[in-house]
């Protein structure tokens, strides 16, 4: 069984607003950066992302060491969760979890894997996690570079308000694409109960992941 660490960040400016997260994925001497971002999200959605899509990375069953700066994400993963399940996906409270599409597909990607989840304190000089830091940070400043701030203004709208009409025409640059493309329900990504527009992920690959 290949032994892997990985470290995970992710954050939005506005909470919720643009948002970006990042993860980087070692098994021996090869290493792994990936990232991506959303136009509207949250924090938590972001350190949630980071985790799954740092896990998805990984092609065959590993022993993995998850270092994230997100109590949210540790305590829920390894605590909490349980409780959910067991409630059919409630709090003790009798509220729907908040993020329960992330956390589902978190626990599909959890029971591949024999993982010990670990918290580091988030900008405290570690190397990885602040390179996570960096990796989310550069997301965001992309999808602010890539939309206009009424654009970012409609995706936080829609975010808000998931009930409201998603089908205005809106002209956005995705990334990688050189024309601009109008924003419809086709070009939403539903993520539980909201759909907001998604930036197309960056990830620079090692050959023991493909």
């Amino acid at each position: 069984m290949n032994s892997v660490v990985i470290y995970t960040d992710g954050g939005c400016e506005g909470n919720p607003g643009p948002g970006g997260w990042g993860a980087v994925v070692r098994c021996g001497a090869n290493v792994r950066e990936i990232s991506g971002g959303e136009l509207a999200t949250t924090n938590n959605r972001m350190e949630l992302m980071a985790a799954i899509e740092a896990l998805s990375t990984l092609s065959e069953r590993s022993e993995v060491s998850l270092f994230t700066d997100s109590q949210y994400v540790k305590n829920g993963i390894t605590q909490w969760i349980r409780g959910w399940k067991r409630k059919g996906w409630v709090t003790f409270t009798k509220e729907p979890v908040k993020n329960v599409d992330l956390w589902k597909r978190l626990d599909q990607l959890v029971a591949q894997h024999q993982v010990t989840w670990k918290w580091v304190k988030g900008h405290a000089g570690h190397a990885d996690n602040e390179r996570c830091d960096g990796l989310a940070g550069r997301e965001i400043a992309k999808l602010k570079q890539q939309y206009s701030k009424a654009e970012r203004q409609a995706a936080l709208e829609a975010f808000k308000n998931p009930a409201a009409d998603k089908s205005a025409d809106v002209s956005v640059n995705f990334v990688g694409q050189s024309s601009p493309r109008p924003v419809t329900a086709e070009l939403f990504k539903t993520v539980g109960p909201h759909s907001v527009p998604v930036a197309a992920r960056t990830l620079q690959q090692a050959s023991l992941f493909d």
